[in-house]
């Protein structure tokens, strides 16, 4: 991170991780039910005790603060939505791991892999609703009733669309062609709209009218499109020490990613070989070069672009205001140059 925007999260990074730890109760005893949530959030180890893991990137509640700010609000105002966000990503996250039998994320094992299945959806259902909680806790930093109202919508809303876009992500397992158009709709619900809730609710609470509030909402959309879709990259062509997991899985599981259902569309013997039934070494060692010759890396990177020029130019309308206004470029630029 260089400039403002290593400055600004310096601050937000401790703000939001202490409204987080309020809302997920991380100070109280140790308490099994509580503790897989923190053992999710990278606050405990397996034995549930406290431990500093890998928490994420939290993107998601950086972007909701620097929304904020950029909109003229004070964003401390926004900590509830901030950490709402997070914490409903969270949840999606637990119910992911199930839902795609993974068995790690960040490095460590998943909630169902050391506690089951069934806890694992305990505590994801727990995540969602402390969500709710935390976003409610606008009410308590002065915010409007009428924007806490429409936060809540918005909010819920977003949440239908991310269960749906999850939903068409599984049915895509059972299909045999799919075609990019559709899949980028997917990506839309799926990853896309919460990046987009977090800059809308940030510029919501910060009191934009509602022309500014929606080229935020815009910027967020298209940055979450662009951040798939390096997502998608780095699933096939990332290095695994710096991810946490495996680059193979998304080829072994015949995943369908961006890359691959444009490499599928043009290139017979990549078909043909994902007709079969192989999933070890040697078959990710065919696909991958099938991939490169029918151009799929550097169109998804070309995506990635696109995506993150309609986000530049959403933002450039939405006429963000100080030191957050370049944080919110340098923090565009680093998600399109990530390599993890």
């Amino acid at each position: 991170m260089t400039n403002e925007l290593a400055t600004l999260t310096t601050d937000f990074l401790p703000a939001i991780e202490a409204e987080m730890r309020s809302v997920l109760r991380a100070e109280s005893d140790a308490d099994p039910f509580y503790g897989m949530i923190h053992y999710h959030m990278g606050w405990a180890d397996e034995g549930l005790r406290p431990a500093g893991g890998n928490s994420g990137k939290r993107i998601r509640p950086i972007l909701c603060l620097l929304a904020c700010a950029a909109a003229d609000g004070a964003w401390p105002q926004a900590l509830p939505a901030a950490a709402a966000v997070e914490i409903v990503h969270n949840f999606s996250l637990v119910h992911d791991d199930i839902e795609d039998n993974s068995p790690t994320r960040r490095g460590r094992p998943t909630v169902w892999t050391l506690w089951g299945q069934p806890q694992a959806i305990n505590t994801g259902d727990a995540m969602f609703a402390l969500a709710h909680l935390a976003l409610g806790r606008l009410a308590d930093r002065g915010v409007a009733p009428a924007i806490v109202v429409r936060a809540l919508r918005r909010f819920d809303e977003t949440c239908v669309a991310l269960t749906c876009g999850q939903y068409t992500d599984m049915s895509f397992e059972t299909r045999a062609e799919v075609a990019v158009d559709e899949y980028v709709a997917m990506i839309t619900g799926k990853t896309a709209v919460l990046v987009a809730l977090a800059a809308e609710l940030g510029a919501l609470v910060a009191g934009a009218d509602e022309g500014r509030v929606a080229h935020f909402a815009n910027f967020g959309l298209n940055l979450g499109l662009a951040f798939q879709a390096q997502d998608d990259l780095l699933g096939i062509w990332g290095d695994e020490q710096l991810l946490g997991k495996s680059v193979s899985t998304d080829i072994t599981t015949r995943k369908k990613t961006l890359p691959v259902l444009y490499a599928l569309a043009r290139s017979a013997p990549l078909r043909d070989l994902y007709a079969g039934t192989e999933a070890d070494a040697a078959f990710v060692g065919r696909v991958v070069p099938l991939l490169e010759a029918a151009g799929a890396r550097d169109y998804t990177a070309e995506r990635a672009a696109y995506y993150t020029n309609e986000a530049l130019s959403s933002l450039a309308l939405a006429q963000p205001e100080g030191p957050a206004a370049a944080a919110l470029l340098q923090l565009t630029d680093m998600l399109l140059r990530r390599d993890y």
